[in-house]
């Protein structure tokens, strides 16, 4: 009973690293997700004094992605009535060209700067506008939300790892009888302790199982699609062959890891 007590700690230990990460990773994918959206979304008006062509745009920097003109006609249909049709053309001629760019990726607010800096250098540009105020704050709020389930992710896992240190520990003890046999017998130390390599490769296949289940059931009742879907995205969560490899290759790791560590430990006290 002890023993599987000490199996179900690991397990949930492992098991807590594991979710931690790929809660991270779905927050990631998230985000991504949302910069592509608001990409779409986002564009940077440009004033000109002449026509400008798409590739022109192009060419000042790498990170535009096409280039609108804005039909100025609806404000020269309006003025139809207050002015003479010589005086509209004259104005038709005088009025600067406006463009709508829209870029290739959501940009960084220095992105933005820089990319402004580079349109308002080209002569024939007069005013460019990148509502730089509003994205800045979009753009932070996003990295913040990141930042902390970063943190938040790497904070669990240093503690769970502790808590996975304390467990092996308790197997070494429980298995020091065995071990100090084979050590008179002159087995060496990766002989001895396979039974504790053993043990943490299990825990972590079981760990990895576990995650893989709860993120199926998350899938199929679909309650996170639903809130994501309220703000127009549409990713997975989960990938069940991708994902579960890198959960696998985790749980494996931070076994085998503290488990060399407990022994490389044990060792040198010998």
């Amino acid at each position: 009973m002890k023993s599987l007590k000490n199996h179900i700690s690991l397990i949930i230990a492992l098991f807590t690293v594991l979710f931690s990460v790929q809660i991270y990773v779905a927050v990631d994918r998230t985000i991504a997700a949302y910069e592509d959206r608001l990409k779409n979304d986002y564009s940077i008006i440009v004033v000109a004094n002449k026509s400008l062509t798409p590739a022109e745009f192009k060419a000042m920097d790498s990170i535009i992605e096409r280039s609108d003109a804005i039909a100025t006609d609806q404000v020269l249909e309006r003025l139809k009535g207050e002015m003479s049709k010589k005086n509209l053309d004259l104005l038709k001629l005088t009025l600067p060209k406006f463009y709508r760019i829209y870029l290739s990726r959501f940009p960084t607010p220095y992105e933005i700067e820089k990319l402004q800096k580079r349109l308002q250098k080209h002569s024939a540009i007069e005013r460019v506008e990148g509502y730089a105020q509003t994205h800045d704050t979009v753009y932070k709020l996003m990295l913040l939300f990141k930042d902390v389930v970063q943190i938040f992710s790497i904070a669990i896992a240093a503690v769970t790892s502790l808590l996975i240190l304390k467990e092996m520990r308790l197997w070494q003890f429980q298995h020091a009888d065995r071990m100090s046999i084979m050590a008179l017998f002159g087995a060496p130390v990766w002989l001895r302790s396979a039974v504790l390599f053993r043990l943490a490769i299990v825990d972590a296949i079981i760990a990895t199982i576990i995650v893989c289940l709860a993120f199926f059931v998350i899938e199929q009742y679909g309650w996170m699609d639903l809130l994501l879907q309220t703000v127009g995205i549409n990713i997975e969560l989960f990938d069940f062959v991708n994902d579960a490899l890198r959960s696998l290759l985790i749980a494996l790791g931070v076994s085998i890891v503290l488990t060399l560590t407990i022994v490389i430990g044990n060792s040198e006290e010998e």
